[in-house]
Order: C-alpha cells, then structure tokens, then sequence
C-alpha cells in the first residue's frame, strides 16, 4: 500500500479510536445500543458462523476454550497478547469441481469438461475492538476437455484476493466504519453485484468503502475500481483503472407490524459505473451508466419475498443510455417448520434495445451481477430478457436442500440480440423474428456432509426455442458438481 494510503488510514483509524474512548466510558446505567441486524448490513448472510466473504464471520466466541470441539476451532482465536484483544482468526477453503457441458456456447461441436481447484488462505488479525487487518491469497487451477483459454477469473497460479484495513467504531448510537484495499463488496441486490463464487477466483475490487449504521438504518458510501486479473503469479492482479464503480447503498428496517406481522427492508441505492473501453454491437466507447434504484425484501409470515426495481441512464460515447431492470422472486411455506417445503415464483425483466445500431441504448447491464440465477451454465443474462420460472424448494432427509425450477425465458426487443452471461451476444439474433428464445428445467441439491464439508450437484438442460433455433443454436445440458471444505 502506498504510504500516502496508510497515512489515510492511519489517520481515520485515530479519529474513530478518539470518537470511540468516549463512548466506551459511558455510564453503567446508560440503555444497551443495538446495532442494524447483521443479515441486513450488506455483508451477506451468515450460516452457521460462515459466509461466502470470509471477513464477515465473528468467531470470538471461540476465545471460551470450552467451546472449541476440535483442533481447527482454534485456528479461529489465537490470542496474541495476555488480555486477547489482539487475536488472529485464520481461514481456508478447499474445492474441488468438475462441470460438463454439451454443446458448448449452445454451438453443435464437442462437449466441454472444466476440472477445476480452488484454494484460498486468509487472515484476520483484531488488534483491539476498533482496528483489523484481513488478507487472503487463492488459488485456481483449470484443466479439462475443450477448456479453450481460461481467464484468471478460472485458472490464476495465485493471486492476493484479498487485502485491506479497516477501523470501527461507536459515536453515540451510531456503528462508524471505514475500509480501504482490496475486498469483495455485496452491498445491493445480488442480481446486481455478488461475489460471482461460480468463478474460481471471486470478483474483488480496490478501494474504500466507509459506512454509518443505527439500530434502524444505515448507509454505505464506497469508490472502486475493479481488478485486472493475470494467469501468473502475486504480481499480476492488479487495479482495472478503465473501469471505477461508486455510488451509496442504504437500508432501513420497516415497521414490524407491517402487514400483520412482517420482517421488511427498504434498501435504496444510487451507483455509477464508469468504463473507459466499453462495448455493445463491436463498437467501443467510453461509457458512463447510473444506477437508480431500490429493494424491497424479507417476509410477511409464511411469505418471502425478494423485489428490486433499477432505472439505468448516461452515456455511450455521444449515445444516451436509458434501460430498465426489475426482479420479482417470492415463495411461500407450506408449513409452520422452518425446514418444510417452500413453492414460489420469480420474475425477471431486463430491457433491451440499440445494441446493434444508433441512438439511445435500452441495454441493461448489471455492474457484477449473479447469472446463474438466469442458467448455471452461464447461457442468459437479465440483458433485452424476460424471464418467469416457478420453483420449489425442499428438504428430502436431514442436512439435505433440493431445488427445482423450469424457467421460460423471451426476449424484450426484438430487433436485438440475446446475451450471455459475459454480455457478449449470441451473432445472428439480432436478425431473426420470434420472442421465445429458451426453456430451461435445473435442479440443485446440496448436502451438508458436516458442519465444514458440502457436496453441491446441478444439473440443467436449456431447450433452444424460436429466436435461437433460428439463428442455429442448439439444445444444451449442463452438470456441475463440487465438494467443498472450509474452516
């Protein structure tokens, strides 16, 4: 890190230990504070003490030598002064993964076999309450059938995926907190931005995110720039200057009597994302897109329900851009046990229009968004797409989640192409008739072998309909499997 960097850092963490002393003086009689549930923070949700951000996990508990069960759980609180306020909390995965796929691109030829290995390290040393320091390397090993030339988002002989700084701290009943470095961000929809853990090497970005949070509402304020990644060694991954992402997301807690009863969040945000080198129909331009938009989501007794509306504008060189998204999922218990089956729906739009020729752009694009809610094997986007897939999820036996869907999938514009995942277009689309483009029937099952150890199984097979079939694309079925280990 550049020594003007750590003086900024350096700087924020004194401040906020200042702001904090003296809050941590308070009196005895002063009322307990709580903070914004966690679930809700924009961090992820954590399952028995895991998380997909690795950071995000509290294993402090663990300082109890009482409640450690095995060896491993003392890697997760070594003590580094007398007191324990100075700890390391050291983490790791394993994963080992294998994905078929039949007509590769949803082009006739030869089927693809990816055998994939990632492996990630990490660290995260707590010197007091107010100051941490997390860093993590991977990884990611590809080998296969018809593998092609892999990315170093799949094959990357090691990479430093994560690095930064942060300080915390309490002033009056607000959670202050500032980060600088290179880290995963997931503060939004996850059709929007995620982690992408379907990669071998997860999408992380550079630079700082601050936050402010209540016991009722929250802010977070970040600047980014994404991460260029190589095939080789530490050295070369490193800051995408061509393409920066910043913007505010916030969140607030509604009322609890709602609806009769209900466990709702209102998380509306603001971005933009700047790209120096953009594409759409072979052209490149600079290219500046906002966001706008908001998210309501969490549940209404035996209802859950997840909705997101986004207005997209700006530029494309001297191009206006104006694209809509909106994202419906929703599902019911049908029991009063958390564990019994759940049936619903979700409901997918994401305009399109102008990506082969002149004038505005009615393109959507997601900034980093999760695509295999679209299709695991990575065929569809929310790009000049619309899409309704019911769904059923459920438990068959104990430490077993199963999943089945059938998704119809059309096109918004038909003057326009259909997408992939990596935006790039399926050629020929953009010149036959037809609103079909696909049906898609996927299943996933995944069990928890332990509490460290999962087996996850997909399978997936895409019916080309009018507009691909047109065009010459073919059926295609997808299997993945993995057995992944983490402590």
């Amino acid at each position: 890190m550049p020594l003007k960097d750590v003086q900024i850092v350096s700087g924020l963490v004194a401040a906020l230990a200042g702001a904090t002393s003296s809050v941590a003086q308070a009196e005895p009689a002063d009322p307990v504070i709580t903070s914004y549930p966690s679930a809700a923070a924009g961090d992820g949700a954590t399952i028995n003490g895991y998380n997909l951000s690795r950071w995000a996990e509290d294993w402090s508990t663990y300082r109890d030598p009482a409640k450690r069960t095995d060896p491993l759980d003392s890697l997760k609180y070594l003590p580094l002064d007398d007191d324990g306020d100075i700890y390391l909390t050291m983490s790791g995965e394993a994963r080992l993964r294998m994905n078929m796929t039949s007509n590769p691109q949803l082009i006739e030829g030869p089927e693809q076999r990816q055998d994939i290995i990632r492996l990630v390290g990490g660290a995260d040393l707590h010197v007091g309450d107010h100051l941490r320091f997390y860093g993590e390397i991977a990884h990611g090993q590809l080998s296969g059938k018809n593998v092609g030339t892999p990315s170093g988002s799949l094959r990357n002989k090691f990479v430093r995926q994560q690095y930064f700084a942060e300080a915390k701290g309490r002033v009056g009943d607000v959670d202050l907190g500032v980060r600088y470095g290179r880290q995963e961000f997931t503060d939004g929809p996850n059709l929007l931005i995620s982690q992408r853990d379907n990669n071998t090497i997860r999408f992380v970005l550079n630079g700082t995110r601050a936050w402010a949070r209540t016991s009722k509402m929250r802010a977070t304020l970040f600047d980014f720039e994404t991460t260029d990644l190589g095939n080789g060694g530490l050295g070369n991954d490193v800051p995408d200057k061509n393409r920066r992402f910043s913007g505010v997301s916030a969140g607030f807690v509604l009322p609890g009597q709602w609806l009769g009863g209900s466990n709702l969040y209102f998380d509306p945000f603001f971005w933009r994302r700047r790209n120096y080198v953009g594409t759409w129909g072979g052209v490149v331009s600079p290219a500046v897109r906002y966001y706008a938009g908001a998210r309501l989501w969490g549940n209404v007794g035996k209802v859950a329900l997840d909705w997101t509306l986004v207005h997209q504008y700006g530029r494309f060189g001297n191009r206006p851009i104006r694209a809509w998204q909106a994202f419906a999922a929703q599902s019911v218990r049908l029991g009063t046990d958390k564990s019994a089956p759940r049936i619903g729906f979700h409901a997918d739009y994401g305009s399109g229009g102008g990506g082969f020729g002149n004038g505005t752009l009615r393109n959507a694009y997601a900034p980093f968004g999760n695509n295999i809610y679209f299709s695991y094997g990575l065929f569809l986007t929310a790009t000049n797409l619309i899409a309704v897939a019911p769904n059923i999820s459920f438990q068959p036996i104990k430490g077993v989640q199963a999943r089945l869907e059938y998704q119809f999938s059309w096109r918004d514009n038909v003057r326009d192409a259909v997408y992939r995942a990596n935006y790039s277009p399926y050629i020929g689309t953009e010149r036959v008739p037809g609103k079909a483009v696909s049906r898609i029937a996927r299943a996933q099952i995944i069990y928890a072998i332990s509490r460290r150890l999962t087996l996850t199984m997909r399978a997936e097979y895409l019916q080309a309909q009018d507009v691909l079939s047109a065009a010459n694309y073919k059926n295609s079925a997808f299997l993945a499997t993995w057995l992944s280990f983490r402590f």
